[in-house]
């Protein structure tokens, strides 16, 4: 692919950056640093993809066809923990990656799922890829790394079940790899492939499959999910705070029967002017000894209902959140990324045919030959960068769609929700129910005849 062969630059664009400031000139001699640090393949090493790996997809390859329940039967990973103690102190913690997939079992320190994570942003820089939770601070205790647990599981769930990660080698490595270098093995399988532009038939012809109208629906796509995220992000909260307090109301439920029953072990001796009412103490200590038991119950549903609720429903809301946010961080990828990239090599672009027309009316026959080649090279990088920027906006369309199959979740979460309130309560009432007759001993009538409570009138007030 030469400069003089390929399609007409735009020269309105072209004669825009060849008016940029001067100042700027300095800045765009400097190329970006690519992203944590990896080099990014040159366009002149692309090869063709392996036939067998990259079928070109029947229809309009722009459009996905998967439904949510496919896309959640594609894997099932769980990450477990397993902590290694040295002393006194937690030193490290390993987690147990099981894949369903690939029915393999394998161990991961932290710092392999950062590996893994940056090959690929490597291999996938216009696709979603979720953000890892934050790394162990100072101090961290066991409550900061159950946390971090369960994001690495979301985290390797989502990308499991993406279309495109799910295929690729380095999925199937972390899944099921069991040697010792991991992470070697991760960024050969990723290093010498480049990234999907240069692995992906369509690449090039991007801009065919896409509406004209391609900016104005990514900028109202951008928009939509950015108030989706937000109006999510407060329903985890609510939901995070009602699991917190099914989990404190345990705690006071059996605080309340234990206080019950230490009431009931009073051994404190009777006073004389109390001896004739010494029956009634008796029966209602031990009464209260036994309702301890009942209180713990109803603790103990209290608590199953607040991390069903932790399991069920905040995980889930999580999950989807993880996924919205991975789509803001590629939006901005795409705008602060390659669209960076075009507009400065386009600036680049028009200073050298500043320096071209200063050389040629300067008459040096060898500095015009020179910036001859470098503009030569400079156009075919603007032309790469439009197909980059084509292919990044194919990507987000697909991505939009892709976020889109997994709204349906909102259902699987208020479902979850709400069962597990009417199983709940279900299961809090039977209690109380069971409860209430046992509370008749502890309101002794005359002669020690036990007289069970009276419900209160409906109108709250005492009758005269």
């Amino acid at each position: 692919m030469t400069g003089r062969a390929m399609d007409p630059l735009p020269s309105p664009a072209i004669a825009a950056a060849a008016e940029a400031p001067a100042a700027r000139e300095e800045e765009a001699e400097e190329a970006d640093p690519p992203a944590s640090g990896l080099l990014m393949p040159q366009v002149t090493e692309r090869r063709d993809p392996d036939p067998d790996r990259m079928q070109m997809p029947p229809g309009n390859p722009l459009l996905l066809s998967y439904t949510l329940q496919e896309l959640l039967a594609r894997d099932t990973v769980q990450v477990e923990l397993i902590p290694e103690k040295k002393g006194l102190f937690l030193k490290h913690v390993e987690y147990e990656v099981s894949s369903q997939r690939f029915k393999s079992s394998v161990y991961r320190r932290y710092n392999d799922f950062v590996v893994f994570h940056e090959m690929l942003l490597h291999k996938f820089p216009y696709r979603m890829v979720p953000a890892l939770p934050p790394k162990r601070v100072l101090g961290a205790d066991r409550e900061f790394i159950e946390g971090r647990r369960r994001a690495l599981k979301r985290f390797i769930n989502l990308v499991a079940r993406h279309p495109p990660f799910s295929e690729d080698v380095i999925l199937k490595i972390f899944l099921s790899f069991s040697g010792s270098d991991v992470q070697n093995k991760l960024k050969e399988a990723a290093l010498c492939a480049g990234d999907e532009f240069m692995h992906c038939k369509l690449a090039a012809r991007a801009k065919d499959f896409l509406p004209a109208d391609i900016q104005t629906h990514f900028a109202m796509s951008r928009e939509l999910i950015r108030n989706v995220y937000n109006i999510f992000y407060k329903l985890r909260d609510r939901a995070e705070r009602i699991a917190a307090r099914a989990i404190d109301s345990a705690a006071d439920l059996l605080i309340f029967g234990k206080e019950l029953s230490a009431l009931g072990s009073d051994t404190t001796p009777l006073p004389s002017w109390a001896a004739l009412h010494l029956s009634t103490w008796g029966s209602l200590k031990q009464a209260l000894k036994g309702l301890s038991v009942e209180f713990a119950l109803l603790a103990d549903k209290a608590a199953q209902q607040g991390k069903k609720e932790e399991n069920d429903v905040v995980e889930k809301l999580n999950l989807f959140l993880d996924l919205l946010q991975s789509y803001k961080d590629l939006c901005e990828r795409h705008e602060k990324g390659v669209l960076h990239k075009h507009q400065r090599a386009l600036h680049k672009y028009g200073l050298m045919k500043r320096q071209m027309m200063s050389a040629a009316h300067g008459r040096e026959p060898e500095s015009v030959e020179q910036l001859e080649s470098r503009i030569v090279e400079q156009e075919n990088v603007i032309h790469t960068m439009e197909l980059r920027s084509y292919f990044s906006l194919y990507c987000l369309h697909q991505e939009t769609q892709l976020v889109h199959v997994y709204l349906p979740l909102t259902s699987h979460i208020l479902g979850a929700f709400v069962n597990s309130q009417i199983q709940g309560h279900k299961e809090m009432s039977k209690v109380w129910n069971d409860l209430k007759p046992k509370l008749s001993c502890l309101f002794a009538g005359p002669h020690s005849t036990p007289t069970p409570p009276r419900s209160p009138p409906e109108d709250g007030l005492c009758p005269h």
